[in-house]
């Protein structure tokens, strides 16, 4: 009973227009190298691909997952240019982190004007769930498109593509965010919608996270778009590219990539296991628009990961924690200016920074992979006891 009424009030408070998390004030000091973080005691990055004269020069979408006791890493990757009709996704495997395989194919290039790009990870546990986004018309066109999936026991023999299936028993006609979690025994993310990109949240009691995909109730902010590109960005949603935690309270907290250039975050959290979902806010979170991973640490404090920057540049990486996932007070540097390795090769979107970050806790650690200057694949780890928890 009590519960429920926290719930309820966090709920009302949030109609108002209540952030669902805060921040320290200070944090992130505006001005300092890499805005003032220091990284944490025993912080170290490896490299799963770095490009050659002979090889694909374009990587982004890094996902990692941890399957078997072995660690995957998955991208897409493409000759020069970012979403070019030649994309495939790639995958990596690793024993310890530190040294990966060569890149094998998870998924083909398109054919015609389709492409596919990376979708992320899930898995039970016993099978390991790959998915990939297909866009009909190529991810240029604006119009979308949807998820497939592939499955292994094994991590190396592979199911052929089906269609990720919604509780209605048809197709989800729309993109997967490559972020899944549990969180209460229930799978949740988010799938971009067409016609078009607008994010919506999703849940299943599918364990494999393959069927059963609900929509769950969320309002999305309006836009302010004019001008000769509106048709285009009218439709994709303000709120793009989530991640989840789980706040000590139990409610679920998606965050977003702000479209309208605020540089910060927005929010959004249910209180009822990811069935509704309260109107996106902005929070105090700085960032650089890059994606972000968040997630929780084995003893249930919240993290996010992203580019803290309230500007264009995506430096530098960090992982900002709070207990409760209320009042996020700590940060650390991952990657900074000074880490950064030059651009080497040119391409079509490409520039300077760590890319689309997502993480997993395996080993006792925090792994975070990403793409340096969207061209090098990147892990890099932290152990959980420098981050003040085991």
């Amino acid at each position: 009973m009590i519960r429920n009424l926290a719930a309820a009030f966090a709920t009302l408070a949030l109609t108002a227009g209540a952030a669902p998390y805060e921040v320290a004030p200070g944090l992130f000091r505006a001005g300092e190298a890499d805005l003032g973080l220091k990284a944490a005691r025993g912080t170290g990055t490896f490299t799963v691909f770095a490009p050659t004269e002979g090889s694909d020069k374009f990587s982004n979408g890094v996902v990692l997952a941890a399957f078997k006791g072995r660690l995957y890493a998955q991208w897409q990757s493409s000759a020069r240019d970012e979403d070019s009709a030649d994309t495939w996704v790639a995958y990596a495997v690793s024993d310890d982190g530190r040294i990966w395989t060569p890149p094998r194919a998870l998924a083909p290039a398109g054919q015609g004007g389709l492409m596919r790009s990376s979708g992320g990870w899930w898995t039970d546990g016993e099978t390991l769930v790959a998915y990939a986004n297909v866009w009909p018309d190529g991810f240029q066109s604006g119009a979308g498109g949807y998820a497939e999936y592939r499955a292994s026991r094994d991590g190396v023999n592979w199911s052929d593509a089906r269609r990720v299936m919604g509780a209605d028993g048809r197709p989800v006609e729309g993109v997967i965010e490559q972020d899944p979690h549990l969180i209460d025994g229930r799978v949740m993310t988010a799938f971009h919608l067409r016609p078009g990109m607008i994010a919506k949240p999703f849940f299943t009691d599918d364990p494999l996270g393959v069927s059963g995909w609900t929509q769950g109730r969320m309002e999305n902010l309006p836009r302010d778009v004019s001008g000769a590109a509106a048709a285009h960005e009218r439709r994709l949603s303000r709120e793009i590219e989530p991640s989840l935690f789980r706040r000590a309270d139990g409610c679920a907290v998606m965050v977003f990539r702000d479209e309208e250039l605020s540089f910060r975050q927005l929010a959004s959290e249910s209180c009822d296991r990811g069935v509704s979902w309260t109107t996106p806010v902005l929070t105090a979170m700085p960032d650089a628009r890059a994606k972000q991973s968040a997630g929780n640490l084995p003893d249930g404090s919240a993290y996010l990961v992203n580019a803290p920057n309230s500007d264009r540049p995506r430096l530098p990486l960090a992982v900002t924690l709070s207990a409760d996932g209320r009042l996020f007070d700590r940060s650390f540097r991952l990657r900074g200016q000074g880490d950064l390795q030059p651009l080497r090769f040119p391409g079509q979107y490409k520039r300077p920074g760590y890319h689309y970050p997502k993480s997993v806790v395996w080993n006792g650690a925090l792994w975070v992979g990403y793409a340096a200057n969207k061209e090098d694949v990147q892990v890099t780890r932290v152990p959980l006891s420098a981050l003040g928890t085991r």
